[in-house]
């Protein structure tokens, strides 16, 4: 696993609010019981090592469950909607995997709608790429690499054997690194919008064994294995310029990118024949990311000044004061600085704001308060105090219900151990927010995007950066295009990143 404002090219015009589309659909979490059926203890050879280990899944059953696993992921996070682009990175994939141990798994490749630099796989060969790993990515080579990576997980079914240990726990299908973590951590306790996700944590051994395998497998594709450590220094160099470490602490089982840097490197060193006529390819790799978004999509919601807004779908809702406040692929949520409290904004089925409401109180397990039916800012609300029983223990709570545009907004708010009436009047206020979006220039926001340009002359990328007026820092773009520093002679005519 891999971590860390032109007109909008058609080409990576992502799905209209993928982030909200998605709610009502099965959580990603609801895939990882598929292999729970009741199987008998069996041995099987690892087809990396030759080893016999035990095995308490089958490969059609590994398959399976990857396959729904990479539906519901493709749903939830959304895909990049552009086909030049996912044909060429399952191209790519297809021909390192085709040479790997396990050449006949339904190998998949796709790049998911998300910012962050990563990559992951799914057990049976339905591997994913960010676009944010796209962007930081230079060439073809690079690519290989990480593609070679996570295939590795995959052949040496490591995800298989910690399931096999009765780790299902932890099995995890890497969707948690790309949900933003840390905020599932924090959330996951008390929402019940598929953050309970946990997180797949490879070991460090596996994480070697996977670069390992990458590196052969994008050798043994003619690929110039020497910039598999460019990777690691870009990701590196990501965590330096944050000023936060490179390794994020849900990552701590994994090797150091410095580290990676060095064993890269290493492998390189002790190569007996020549990397000549090998393959880069950093021009065509370029032209497939030229347009692609570049950062958070504003158009999938934001956050300012205190209030969520969503232009797509054309509404704002006023966070309380304090709370952290995070958007996520399947809901905006929000906790309480004490930590006992949560409010989540999700989408739930039906255009009625009543009947969403009477259905909510209906379930088993919640005891209806007091009940509203009203008009808030022009949209039709309704909803109830509650009180339920979680495994947490007794909650009270506000769950309120906004019918806007065709859809039905769920607002739901509650707090243990009898501290909600503490929170009420905040959570009152939210309510209370809810409205329509008019102004234009919320809008009509659009995503910063890569642009690739050819230089005209030889320049330095901060000269470039202040002459496109770019968004980034010089540093930042220095990073983006895999050049020592933004005061590096550049040549002219090399085809270069920029974001704007």
């Amino acid at each position: 696993m891999y971590r860390t404002s032109a007109v909008p090219s058609s080409r990576h015009r992502p799905a209209v609010s993928r982030n909200w589309r998605s709610f009502g659909r099965r959580s990603v979490m609801s895939v990882a019981l598929v292999a729970t059926a009741v199987v008998l203890p069996a041995c099987a050879r690892n087809p990396v090592t030759g080893h016999r280990e035990l095995a308490l899944i089958s490969e059609a059953q590994e398959i399976q469950m990857g396959r729904e696993a990479a539906q519901q992921a493709a749903q939830s996070l959304g895909l990049v909607q552009d086909d030049a682009l996912q044909q060429y990175v399952q191209r790519i994939g297809a021909k390192l995997a085709s040479n790997s141990e396990r050449p006949g798994l339904p190998w998949t490749f796709r790049v998911v709608d998300d910012a962050s630099p990563n990559a992951f796989a799914l057990p049976g060969g339905f591997i994913f790429v960010t676009r944010g790993m796209m962007n930081l990515m230079t060439n073809e080579a690079e690519l290989a690499s990480v593609l070679g990576h996570e295939i590795g997980h995959v052949t040496a079914r490591h995800s298989v054997q910690q399931m096999s240990r009765g780790q299902l726990a932890q099995l995890g299908l890497g969707i948690g690194s790309i949900l933003a973590p840390e905020a599932a951590q924090q959330f996951g306790q008390l929402a019940s919008t598929g953050l309970q996700l946990l997180f797949l944590k490879y070991g460090r051994d596996d994480e070697r064994q996977a670069d390992e395998l990458g590196f052969k497998y994008a050798l043994e594709a003619n690929y110039d294995v020497r910039y598999m450590a460019d990777v690691f220094a870009a990701l590196d160099r990501l965590g330096d310029a944050s000023g936060q470490s490179p390794v994020p602490p849900w990552l701590s089982t994994h090797p150091d990118p410095g580290d990676r840097v060095e064993t890269a490197r290493a492998r390189v060193a002790q190569l007996t024949r020549p990397l000549t006529n090998t393959i880069v390819d950093r021009g065509p790799y370029l032209a497939h990311i030229d347009g692609l978004v570049y950062g958070e999509n504003p158009r999938n919601g934001f956050f300012e000044d205190g209030s969520f807004i969503h232009p797509d779908l054309r509404f704002r809702l006023q966070m309380p004061t304090g709370w952290k406040a995070q958007n996520l692929p399947q809901a905006v949520v929000a906790m309480s600085p004490q930590q006992d409290a949560i409010l989540q904004l999700t989408l739930v089925p039906g255009t009625s704001a009543t009947a969403a409401a009477q259905q909510f109180v209906r379930q088993e397990g919640v005891q209806a308060g007091q009940a509203f039916q009203q008009s808030i800012n022009g949209i039709p609300a309704a909803g109830s105090y509650f009180q339920a029983q979680t495994e947490q223990g007794p909650v009270q709570g506000l769950a309120a219900f906004f019918s806007f545009d065709g859809n039905t907004y769920q607002l739901l708010s509650y707090a243990v151990d009898n501290r909600f009436s503490a929170y009420e009047p905040a959570v009152r206020s939210t309510v209370g927010s809810f409205r329509a979006l008019t102004d234009r220039k919320l809008l009509d926001i659009q995503p910063r995007r890569m642009h690739i340009v050819t230089l005209d002359r030889t320049q330095t990328l901060a000269e470039l950066a202040s002459s496109q007026h770019s968004p980034l820092s010089p540093a930042e773009l220095a990073i983006l295009n895999g050049v020592p520093s933004a005061d590096t002679p550049l040549e002219r005519g090399m085809a270069v990143k920029i974001v704007r």
